[in-house]
């Protein structure tokens, strides 16, 4: 398969020295985690290098394997799905910005709403990646919708008010007693088999996604309005 770098290298790599310099004290405080997931990622920054390479990194879709990864389920996907998702697909996030697929990238963990005043004049990540990453997403060469399966904490890197293009939102929600509610864990999978659905049919027209029917959700007209997009279901099923 192939790979590509990451785009913004040099953007990361003065944070990695920055966090390469932090104590396990109190990189446990920014982390809010325990000694063991502090000390293994303390160790994946020291160890953090360039160049990337095939011995060293893997493709960005392959690496993650949160709950938004599973549902995506790259490692079934073909090399036409692949090549269709580095074209039209970014992720992002907060050691590297804006990740395309396929870019390589190391073990981190990093996430973009971490309480971490990197300088006097950056007081977080978002403060240090939104006009990069804003600036990236307006001189995309595709320049249809941008469709945002996103979580909120991480599309806050995205500066909306300078933001050049159409944000179509897509909401997953359960039924929950009388209401539809968004139960996390499910949301996520869900916006994973979105993404999947997305690239399997390479899809580019937004009123395309409301023939989404993954996980038993389904586009739902009545609280969907305007570019939010909200997709329920009335009982969980296997996935």
């Amino acid at each position: 398969m192939s790979a590509s770098q990451p785009l913004f290298q040099d953007e990361s790599a003065f944070l990695v020295n920055k966090l390469k310099r932090i104590s396990a004290k109190r990189l446990q405080t920014m982390y809010n985690a325990n000694s063991e997931i502090t000390a293994l990622n303390k160790a994946r920054f020291q160890e953090w290098s360039l160049p990337f390479h095939a011995g060293n990194s893997r493709q960005a879709m392959l690496a993650f394997t949160g709950e938004v990864y599973r549902g995506l389920n790259a490692q079934t996907m073909t090399e036409t799905e692949f090549e269709f998702a580095q074209q039209h697909m970014c992720i992002l996030s907060g050691l590297y910005g804006i990740l395309r697929p396929l870019d390589l990238i190391q073990p981190y963990r990093l996430e973009m709403g971490t309480r971490w005043e990197i300088s006097a004049k950056i007081k977080n990540l978002y403060a240090y990646w939104s006009d990069t990453v804003t600036e990236w997403l307006n001189n995309h060469e595709d320049q249809g919708p941008l469709i945002n399966l996103a979580s909120n904490e991480y599309f806050k890197a995205v500066d909306q008010k300078k933001l050049n293009r159409e944000v179509i939102t897509c909401h997953f929600r359960d039924l929950k007693g009388s209401e539809y509610k968004s139960l996390m864990t499910y949301a996520k999978h869900a916006r994973g088999a979105m993404t999947r659905f997305i690239v399997r049919n390479h899809l580019t027209d937004p009123e395309e996604l409301k023939a989404f029917d993954g996980m038993g959700y389904t586009f739902n007209p009545r609280l969907s309005s305007g570019n939010e997009l909200v997709f329920t279901r009335d009982q969980v099923v296997n996935s």
